[in-house]
């Protein structure tokens, strides 16, 4: 984290929630908090889990981490007893950092020889997330007294080993992706990247909305503490004060996911127009395709401001595009930019023509770290494409167009064969989200006795909206072809989504698949 430097334009720092550190005092505690690793037997190489909410700290010991030649694990803390046990024991950590409210949990399942590190939830983000802050047990070192108790760490690691990200295990166990470690120079390097792509210049002003266990903010925020920004940290996303921080802390760049944009537009026109959002210059998108119209909505909305990219975890960011790409060809995710590029496979694995449907296979840039998943070297082999050899599939299914831009249709795990017919419900469901009145949509595949699957859509509507089954099925019908259609229409009070939008949509398969051999 040697590339860290307050900006001479100004005085940029970490924020969360009425907590605020200079870079200075983010250096020395993350620098403390190395050397009191160091001393409770961590070593280069090792592994450390954070099962905490957004706040300054969660970020100093992710800093602290690479310091000492260390990868970061930060823990879904929404995860139930069974993932959170498999986490801390798969990814072999030796400490654990863990938010008090969270204890009960991390204690119940913690793998024998682990130690825990206990950290005071600070009372604003306990407000944000809609809790009283609880006191610290005691029972475990507290975080800043502990921290204040070493000195700052004086030789740092010449190597950056980067954060174990794990799933949400929506399709099984949660796998945790571990990355090479990065040298200092090639940390440069993605530095100056990531300034170019998410157009923001050293020492602006960046804000993350969404939790710091996922891939995508996690990465953010360790490549904008490298380049100096002034950042931001939202405890959980709320709309209306998403877009409070923008105008009070003139946030220059953000990066959001798609579910995000359907809360900010589902706001009063009379809200939306009350800040000054025009400090932002880049809002960036991924992790999850974009409605067509809900894109469009947000480009009148902020102008041409909108940049996306398509890759994962494993891959980093593989293909881009502008507002202005994406205009002219709506419903992209970019192209492959640099020396990364991209293929799209049939069943046979040979590569197919422009416009035609099949397995996504990317090919990470030549200085992105190599991968692997801890525990399942099968799992990492088997995502290799036959015959061509660096290129890897997450389990996206598109199309290339004559151009090069990529466009996705769906996950292969939620493709729907009904009747020898592939559905991607993706399509669907960005269908059903046009539609007045809804706010949330699932569609996915039941059981059919007749044509193996057929379509089911669990919906959640605005306050006070009432719709049928049959102004559903009409809505689709005038839009999609008749096969795509929902057999069965469900409406819910709230899609099980977390904080960062992320839909848990096996929760709502699953019941209906139960008994069914075979076929989940």
């Amino acid at each position: 984290m040697e590339a860290v430097v307050p900006s001479a334009a100004g005085t940029p720092a970490i924020r969360c929630a009425g907590h605020e550190r200079d870079y200075p005092a983010f250096l020395d505690r993350a620098a403390r908090i190395a050397t009191g690793l160091r001393e409770a037997g961590v070593e280069p190489g090792d592994r450390i889990a954070v099962v905490m909410r957004n706040e300054p700290a969660h970020l100093e010991i992710t800093a602290a981490a690479a310091l000492l030649g260390v990868s970061a694990v930060p823990v879904n803390w929404h995860f139930r007893q069974h993932e959170l046990s498999h986490v801390l024991s798969d990814s072999g950590s030796k400490v654990v950092f863990v938010h008090t409210d969270l204890l009960a949990g991390v204690r119940a399942v913690l793998p024998e020889g682990v130690r825990i590190v206990e950290a005071a939830v600070p009372a604003g983000v306990a407000a944000a997330c809609g809790f009283e802050a609880p006191a610290p047990t005691g029972d475990h070192p507290l975080l800043d007294p502990w921290l204040a108790g070493h000195p700052p760490l004086e030789r740092t690691a010449g190597e950056h080993p980067p954060t174990v990200i794990y799933s949400s295990g929506t399709t099984g166990r949660p796998k945790g992706v571990l990355r090479e470690p990065v040298a200092q120079d090639r940390l440069d390097e993605a530095v100056q990247r990531f300034l170019e792509y998410f157009a923001v210049a050293p020492g602006g002003r960046t804000l993350i909305p969404a939790p710091l266990y996922h891939a995508s903010p996690s990465q953010h925020a360790v490549l904008a503490l490298a380049a100096g920004l002034d950042i931001t940290l939202m405890p959980r996303f709320d709309a209306e004060e998403f877009l409070r921080l923008i105008a009070r802390h003139r946030i220059e760049q953000v990066q959001v996911v798609p579910t995000m944009f359907v809360r900010l537009l589902r706001l009063p026109k009379d809200v939306r127009e009350r800040y000054d959002l025009s400090s932002l210059t880049s809002v960036v998108h991924a992790a999850a395709p974009c409605p067509p119209h809900v894109k469009h909505a947000m480009i009148d909305w902020l102008g041409p401001v909108l940049r996306e990219y398509y890759g994962g975890s494993e891959t980093g960011a593989v293909t881009w595009c502008d507002s202005a790409e994406w205009l002219a060809h709506p419903g992209t995710v970019g192209r492959a930019t640099g020396t990364c590029a991209v293929a799209v496979l049939g069943p046979d694995g040979t590569p197919l023509p422009a416009g035609a449907t099949g397995d996504i296979y990317l090919k990470p840039g030549d200085d992105w770290p190599r991968f692997t998943y801890l525990g399942d070297p099968d799992r990492r082999a088997a995502m290799e494409a036959p015959g061509l050899p660096g290129y890897v599939t997450i389990g996206d299914i598109g199309q290339l167009d004559a151009d090069g831009y990529l466009y996705l249709s769906d996950r292969r795990h939620d493709m729907v064969i009904s009747g020898g017919v592939n559905i991607y419900p993706a399509e669907i469901e960005g269908c059903l989200l046009a539609l007045d009145g809804v706010c949330d949509a699932a569609v996915f595949g039941i059981p059919d006795e007749e044509f193996g699957e057929t379509l089911a859509a669990h919906l959640q509507t605005e306050p006070g909206v009432v719709l049928s089954a049959e102004e559903v099925r009409a809505h689709v019908a005038a839009r999609l072809a008749g096969y795509k259609v929902p057999r069965a229409v469900v409406f819910e009070e709230r899609l099980p989504r977390d904080e960062s939008g992320k839909l848990f949509k096996r929760q709502l398969r699953d019941p209906y698949w139960a008994g069914h051999d075979g076929a989940i």
